[in-house]
């Protein structure tokens, strides 16, 4: 019986289909920054910027863009954690502005580049599960700038 000399990552032509992946295991793995298909390749090359395509499955990951959603959700996230704390704290002790600015600012800036990955990943992931991929640019499409 002859082997496949083809790399793991590499899906074989004959090789069986990948098994389903439900809603919320898709959503999970692209919160952890893993593919949404396997599960096992990283989604990011670095921090925040994607790879074309899954290092294990080869699944192609340029069609899935997450634009600004990753930012906007972010923000109402962070917010929505920092401005009770921040009502809550005037409230009971009233610091000073200084105080407010030394706490409240790092505070925010962590959560944000905390969450920002793993909402980008989610993101994707959710864009995946329901196939929404952007459409290729044509080179001769209309341009409507002028």
């Amino acid at each position: 019986m002859a082997m496949s000399t083809a790399p793991s990552h590499v899906p074989v032509a004959n090789a069986p289909a990948q098994t389903p992946v439900d809603f919320w295991t898709a959503l999970r793995r692209g919160w952890r920054g893993r593919c949404p298909r396997c599960g096992e390749g990283g989604l990011f090359g670095s921090f925040l910027k994607m790879r074309s395509h899954c290092p294990n499955c080869d699944l192609g990951l340029e069609p899935y863009r997450a634009d600004d959603a990753p930012a906007y959700f972010a923000i109402l996230i962070v917010g929505h954690i920092v401005v009770p704390l921040v009502l809550l704290l005037e409230r009971y002790d009233q610091p000073p502005l200084w105080f407010h600015a030394l706490l409240w600012l790092p505070l925010s800036v962590a959560l944000a580049l905390f969450l920002l990955p793993r909402i980008k990943g989610t993101v994707i992931a959710l864009l995946w599960v329901h196939r929404v991929a952007s459409p290729k640019p044509s080179p001769g499409g209309l341009d409507i700038s002028s």
